[in-house]
């Protein structure tokens, strides 16, 4: 991300990025907000109120942090200049949940001064619902880790309109400086670093669909399209509908303004297949600061459907019947000096790096799938005719090849991975995609020939649960070797602990089915 203590406001690439804070005057036709209502302060509580955020900010502006370093004092000038009274420091875990700390902003540079933030190591173990696994793939002491808050990061939480808050993503350290490698930021990171030894520069851009669905408390009960503004819920597909996207125009009003407070660089909007499915382009950038992009952009979209009293969702199949939701992840690598793609020739011809590099995608992205498809929902994605692909085969301009390589010039010569699911993690979906493109590129193999027709006509070559995911993950040793040995185990841990917790529900098709039939 453009790091905001250098430009203070960055405008979205958007249809509606000039319609300034408009949905607050266009809400919904059904839609009633969900923010819960305090009750209304009197007049000397409002004045205490004040004073209180008064002497936050004193604090921050008082000569004690005079002695900081260049970079925490240029972050501190930041806050100040913004009225800033608390921070969210944030790590993305397994999941890519944000997991953190909110600090009073003084309290924040006074902890990053003195090295005082901190979280305990297991938040990278906590399962997606909430367990632990029972081996001990860290200390079982449960020791802290140190958080180092990245400047470029750092943004404002828009949503937050009565106490002005910012939030930044940290890295994680030991006590002893040593980098905490299970971290999904660091596992992209040291990616990334491979590719930089060999003087190579990773491009991606990002495609999330997700779908918005009606407010649902009861887990049990299917989840059903919104009613938008005509006051009616889509019952059929309307792929690429104009008017369909225009049902919901407010909650993009608000997903756009919110995205420009944060300096997220979306762009194209488009319905996707589903009932009320969406898909969000990025801008295209450098690996990190576009993993950073889409972990808020889903905390994001989730806030801005909450204002309109609908749901967000980025699972990878949230409904039966309907097409499930992707992270498709476009990808190419620049020679970092002379800035040119690697993947095409002078004359716009593939070259033998690009072809490895599709080549290594073949091999290795079958064994990398508890990285593009880590939840037990994410594998009822992959099925024919669905938009989703079951095989991994290249072609070009095909969309039902697991790798599409769209038509292009030289300069934008690229390869598609349609493999990943919307729930995924970017930071660690991205490492695995590039990962796998590194070693093709480094072994110098050779890919298939390219696919001519549909690939759902091929073989079923992905795995269709997570326990086959997690199998072939442990078969692949040369990933496990890039990735790192500590995250390749905990990963492993963590997923078996989910799939064990689901394999324990008795679900409702059972029941119907089963309970006085058999």
């Amino acid at each position: 991300m453009m790091s905001p203590l250098k430009q203070t406001s960055r405008t979205a690439s958007g249809r509606r990025s000039s319609h300034r804070r408009s949905e607050e005057k266009s809400p919904l036709v059904s839609a009633k907000t969900v923010k819960m209502e305090p009750r209304p302060r009197s007049q000397r509580e409002e004045r205490e109120a004040q004073r209180r955020a008064e002497q936050r900010l004193a604090r921050l502006r008082a000569k004690e942090f005079s002695e900081l370093s260049a970079e925490i004092e240029q972050v501190r000038q930041w806050l100040v200049e913004r009225n800033i009274e608390e921070v969210e420091l944030v790590v993305p875990d397994f999941s890519g949940i944000a997991r953190g700390k909110i600090l009073p902003a003084e309290k924040f540079i006074k902890g990053w001064a003195n090295h005082g933030l901190r979280l305990p190591e297991s938040i990278f173990i906590q399962t997606v619902t909430g367990d632990f696994p029972e081996e001990d793939v860290i200390s079982p002491t449960d020791i802290d880790i140190y958080l180092y808050p990245d400047p470029d990061s750092i943004s404002l939480v828009p949503w937050y309109e009565d106490e002005p808050t910012a939030q930044v993503i940290c890295d994680c350290y030991y006590s002893d400086g040593r980098p905490v490698t299970v971290a999904p930021r660091y596992v992209l990171r040291q990616i990334l670093s491979l590719y930089h030894e060999r003087g190579w520069e990773p491009v991606i851009g990002p495609e999330l669909e997700f779908f918005l669905v009606a407010a649902n408390t009861d887990p049990d009960y299917p989840l059903e399209p919104p009613i938008g503004r005509s006051g009616r819920p889509e019952t059929g597909r309307q792929a690429f509908g104009i008017d369909a996207v225009n049902e919901f125009d407010p909650i993009f009003e608000c997903i756009y303004n919110f995205c420009d407070d944060q300096g997220i660089d979306i762009d194209t909007l488009s319905h996707e297949g589903g009932a009320a499915q969406m898909e969000m382009n990025f801008n295209h950038g450098p690996p990190l600061r576009l993993a950073d992009q889409a972990f808020q952009f889903k905390r994001t979209v989730r806030e801005a459907a909450l204002r309109h009293n609908v749901y967000a969702t980025f699972m990878a199949k949230p409904m039966q019947d309907e097409p499930g939701s992707a992270m498709h992840i476009h990808q190419s690598v620049i020679d970092r000096e002379t800035r040119q793609n690697l993947f095409a020739d002078a004359h716009g011809q593939d070259t033998s790096l690009f072809l490895s590099h599709i080549a290594g995608l073949q091999r290795y992205l079958g064994g990398a799938m508890p990285m593009l498809a880590p939840n037990v929902n994410s594998y009822r994605r992959l099925v024919p005719h669905l938009s989703a692909p079951i095989n991994l085969h290249w072609a070009r301009d095909n969309r039902t090849a697991g790798l599409r390589v769209p038509f292009s010039d030289k300069d934008s010569r690229r390869v598609e991975n349609r493999v990943a699911g919307a729930d995924c993690n970017p930071y660690l979906a991205i490492a695995a995609s590039l990962a796998c493109g590194y070693l093709g590129m480094i072994e110098a193999l050779q890919p298939s020939d390219a696919l001519v027709g549909s690939a759902y006509e091929e073989a079923e070559r992905l795995p269709r649960h997570l326990p086959e995911a997690l199998d072939r993950f442990k078969q692949m040793a040369r990933l496990q070797q890039l990735l790192g040995k500590q995250f390749s185990e905990t990963l492993n841990a963590v997923k078996q602990t989910e799939w064990e917790a689901y394999s324990r529900v008795i679900s409702s098709w059972e029941r119907e089915n089963l309970l006085l039939n058999v």
